[in-house]
């Protein structure tokens, strides 16, 4: 069936307002309105509203001593050219890879090497086990007040890939025998 997904039209609502998108990702993260307002500069009436225009769209429902429960799985995935990652997503991948990645909690490693189809399968499979994971643990941790957790991003990524300046190499190289073989026929 595939990942979990928001509807076009709720992504769409989270697109276009970057307050009611950051209230969405605190109430995913499990924040209580009173520790959203304690610690956010949000007013109360501001979170009021945000609560209910994420009620209306389906994606919390929201009760008595402004409890929200998420509606949607918490494990979904933003749509693939979908409204929220072309408003945001290249943003966050600047603003996320921007870091210099050498604090505490932090690590950025990039390899690049050959692999057949099989290998390539079995990565992707631990890869999409260590986001799994990475969910687990945010799940255990959501019990601890928002101010005793910190924000993290991580950034899973493979996929078949080349070098620019390999590119360039194997043109050149194509070019340079089609070159040689020209002067090597007979005229």
């Amino acid at each position: 069936a595939g990942p979990a997904q928001l509807t076009p039209e709720q992504e769409t609502l989270l697109a276009r307002d970057e307050r009611l998108l950051s209230v969405f990702w605190l109430l995913l993260n499990d924040w209580s309105f009173d520790e959203i307002q304690q610690e956010f500069a949000i007013a109360r009436a501001e979170l009021t509203l945000a609560f209910a225009r994420l009620a209306r769209a389906r994606l919390i429902d929201w009760g008595p001593r402004e409890r929200a429960r998420l509606v949607v799985p918490r494990d979904f995935q933003w749509r693939a050219g979908g409204p929220v990652k072309k408003a945001y997503g290249a943003r966050v991948m600047q603003e996320f890879l921007g870091g210099r990645f050498d604090g505490a909690g932090e690590l950025l490693r990039f390899e690049a090497r050959d692999l057949s189809p099989d290998s390539a399968a079995v990565l992707r499979r631990k890869l999409e086990r260590l986001a799994a994971e990475f969910n687990e643990a945010a799940e255990v941790d959501s019990t601890l007040p928002g101010r005793r957790r910190t924000a993290f991003g991580l950034l899973v990524a493979c996929r078949p890939w080349e070098f620019s300046v390999m590119i360039a190499l194997k043109k050149r190289k194509s070019a340079g025998a089609q070159a040689e073989g020209s002067r090597s026929k007979p005229a």
